[in-house]
């Protein structure tokens, strides 16, 4: 049984523990997880017994064949609708779905609205399946990476790693360059080295840059005496890697050191805390309390951490507002930050995976200061 197909089945208990006929799939990432199809256009009707549907355009059926050769191919422009009109009908042993999942947080209102005329229609005078919203079951699913996803993830940020140990080994991080500069650079260096694209917009901040947690690169140069701030990452096999690593250009001055030093012992008191188990709010705490006993709570302004894999961001969340619980296979981020508003700032990150015994650190890079 391939991964996809095993996946399929872990949402097929879940739907019929629900009380559903079947499950329409329309989040394409969801719908790669579940089949292995990378196309722009496809969605998955899943249904409780067994006879799934997946559904493309005509610009996909020979990829369709090839990425996902296990579940019965139907060819229609408007995939969803066409789907939805086939879990009504009745035939070759299928029943006509009488409750059917959706995912409310893909489908818009005027999306959800059309759902429900191409049912009446297909029911053509007969009952109407009701429908139901599964929320995030996938995303549920995704939160626990699998052997074959925590090796794309492997190899992801390894590509990161080899690719800011090369900027940095070839001088490139240097003053007079632009933040900009820097990070076309290092973007086309991941790519070079294999990534499908970089993971995000990469981050470079210089100087009182440094204190914008989320800093767009403009034509700011880099000097000597400033913090210089890189948050990047790299696509692999469609899982994505993120690290943030934190120099300092020329001499460090003390207050530099000190920040930095804060910032370090809050991030590893975060990745100490990750455990199977652990209350996300909790992990949060180890991390955040050590900032705010120094006196910087109100310049740590975000949170601790999320999950990574086909999206940067997704579940779980580890913050003051999350929820949840840890499990082994998650992948997730733990990235304190220090922004001192005008002056610069400190934000370290690792990409690790949660285990049974200690995390496993995927981001290799040093987190010692380096000065340069």
């Amino acid at each position: 049984m391939s991964r996809a197909s095993q996946r399929r089945e872990v949402l097929r208990a879940t739907a019929a523990e629900r009380g559903l006929d079947a499950v329409l799939v329309t989040n394409l990432l969801n719908v790669r997880y579940l089949t292995g199809f990378t196309g722009s256009n496809g969605a998955l009707l899943l249904r409780v017994d067994g006879r799934d549907l997946f559904g493309t355009d005509g610009r996909y059926t020979t990829q369709a064949g090839v990425q996902v050769p296990d579940v019965e191919l139907l060819v229609d422009r408007a995939t969803v609708p066409a789907l939805a009109r086939e879990a009504v009908r009745s035939g070759s042993g299928a029943l006509p779905a009488r409750r059917i999942g959706y995912e409310s947080h893909d489908l818009t209102v005027d999306g959800l609205h059309g759902l429900e005329r191409v049912l009446a229609d297909a029911a053509a005078g007969g009952t109407v399946p009701e429908l139901a919203s599964v929320r995030r079951a996938v995303e549920a699913q995704r939160a626990v990476k699998d052997p074959d996803e925590i090796e794309s993830l492997r190899r992801a940020c390894a590509v990161a790693d080899q690719a800011l140990a090369e900027l940095a080994a070839e001088g490139a991080l240097r003053p007079g360059r632009t933040e900009l500069e820097v990070g076309r650079e290092l973007d086309a260096r991941m790519l070079a080295l294999g990534a499908e694209a970089p993971s995000f917009e990469t981050i470079v901040a210089t100087g009182a840059n440094s204190a914008i947690p989320h800093h767009r690169p403009d034509q700011t140069e880099l000097r000597s005496g400033d913090f210089l701030k890189l948050d990047f990452g790299a696509t692999v096999e469609g899982y994505h890697s993120d690290m943030t690593r934190t120099l300092v250009l020329g001499q460090a001055a003390d207050w530099q050191r000190e920040v930095y030093a804060l910032v370090a012992e809050s991030q590893a008191a975060g990745r100490a805390a990750l455990a199977v188990g652990a209350d996300v709010v909790a992990v949060d705490a180890a991390a955040r309390d050590v900032i705010v006993a120094a006196g910087h709570g109100d310049h740590f302004t975000h949170g601790l951490g999320h999950g990574v894999g086909l999206e940067i961001h997704e579940a779980p969340g580890i913050g003051q507002q999350g929820a949840g619980t840890l499990a082994a296979g998650m992948a997730v981020t733990v990235e304190p930050g220090v922004y001192l508003p005008g002056h610069g700032g400190v934000r370290i990150e690792d990409t690790l995976i949660v285990t049974g015994d200690a995390p496993e650190l995927l981001t290799l890079t040093s987190k010692e200061l380096l000065v340069l």
